[in-house]
């Protein structure tokens, strides 16, 4: 009789501690890469050893990760979500999305970084702009670019490579050009005419792989280009001779966003983890390994690093911020207009 009660007690126990490891685990999902890794081996281990909690880190890209919280709605695995911004938009307005706790270091955000409808939040800038080939500019005694205008000087006709509308950095570059062009988000026709009149007429390739973007900036192929300030920085990097600009106009930012999920799992645990994420330390880290612009104030990093983000108030305050609830909506309709008049 002893020896039941003993095996029954070894197995409750067992099962209530396999109980309590299950509730204090947390799913986050995000992007892969050098975020996965500085996640997985800094990040992540900082905030177990604070919270005695465990966390799993499921990668994917921002369509992989707002795919799983939409086919998981009112069952949630996945208690935080770090997704794009354009993503996010629908995440928040699918009813994805929890209200974020405004406590803690969530209180020492930029303004950009706090998102419409205060159920996400940035947790990192990246500003949409031009790029340029050095060598190729002073080879052809051509001045640096400072403005979306650029793109339609007829001097680089050939030289100028843009990515696809499906890819953020070619959207953007529709939505900058109805902007400067008398247009908006909501009054788009400038944009399109720009793009087909003045800058197609230029561009040597629609490219959507980064890889190739890269070697085509390295090799001078592509002389003008608009990319991300992170994409541009990582070739740098690497040894070319490329420079990353903002244009007169304004850089459109691209935010690294996040969001703890409706009905999540571990809500609370996820609210902890979205303050760790943009707490002033982690985010000099993703500056340091990821090229996030910082979304924390409080921020400090070398002046190395601060050459190679969005970093400060000035630069911060420079960044244009897309209307996603216009754009969202028209996508599919500006996507079929793009590949039927621009990239014909």
């Amino acid at each position: 009789m002893r020896k039941c009660l003993s095996i029954m007690t070894t197995t409750v126990l067992a099962l209530a501690a396999g109980h309590s490891v299950a509730q204090t685990t947390l799913y986050v999902g995000g992007s892969g890469g050098s975020t996965e890794t500085l996640m997985k081996e800094k990040i992540i281990p900082a905030f177990e050893a604070r919270t005695g909690s465990k966390v799993v880190y499921v990668a994917g890209n921002s369509t992989d990760i707002l795919a799983k919280i939409q086919a998981q709605k009112g069952k949630q695995e996945i208690s935080l979500a770090i997704i794009d911004d354009g993503p996010m938009y629908q995440a928040v307005g699918q009813g994805l999305c929890a209200p974020v706790e405004q406590t803690g270091t969530i209180k020492e955000l930029y303004p950009n970084a706090e998102m419409v409808g205060g159920k996400s939040v940035g947790i990192g800038f990246i500003a949409t702009g031009l790029a340029y080939n050095k060598d190729v500019f002073a080879k052809n005694g051509w001045p640096a670019p400072t403005s979306w205008n650029d793109l339609a000087d007829p001097k680089f006709k050939g030289k100028v490579v843009i990515p696809p509308i499906t890819n953020g950095y070619g959207l953007l570059t529709l939505v900058m050009q109805a902007r400067i062009n008398g247009g908006s988000e909501d009054k788009i026709d400038p944009g399109f005419d720009a793009m087909v009149k003045k800058i197609a007429p230029n561009v040597l390739a629609w490219e959507p792989s980064p890889g190739k973007m890269a070697q085509m900036m390295q090799t001078g192929e592509a002389a003008l280009v608009v990319w991300g300030n992170g994409r541009v920085q990582a070739v740098a990097d690497q040894g070319a001779p490329v420079v990353f600009v903002f244009p007169k106009e304004g850089a459109p930012v691209i935010m690294v966003a996040a969001c703890v999920t409706e009905g999540a799992p571990q809500g609370k645990l996820g609210q902890q983890f979205l303050q760790h994420v943009v707490s002033a330390d982690v985010q000099a880290m993703f500056a340091q390994t990821a090229g996030y612009g910082p979304v924390n104030k409080n921020t400090k990093v070398a002046p190395e690093v601060a050459r190679k983000v969005v970093y400060g108030p000035q630069q911060v305050a420079s960044l244009v911020a897309p209307n996603y609830s216009v754009i969202n909506a028209k996508r599919a309709e500006w996507t079929q207009r793009w590949n039927r008049a621009v990239e014909k």
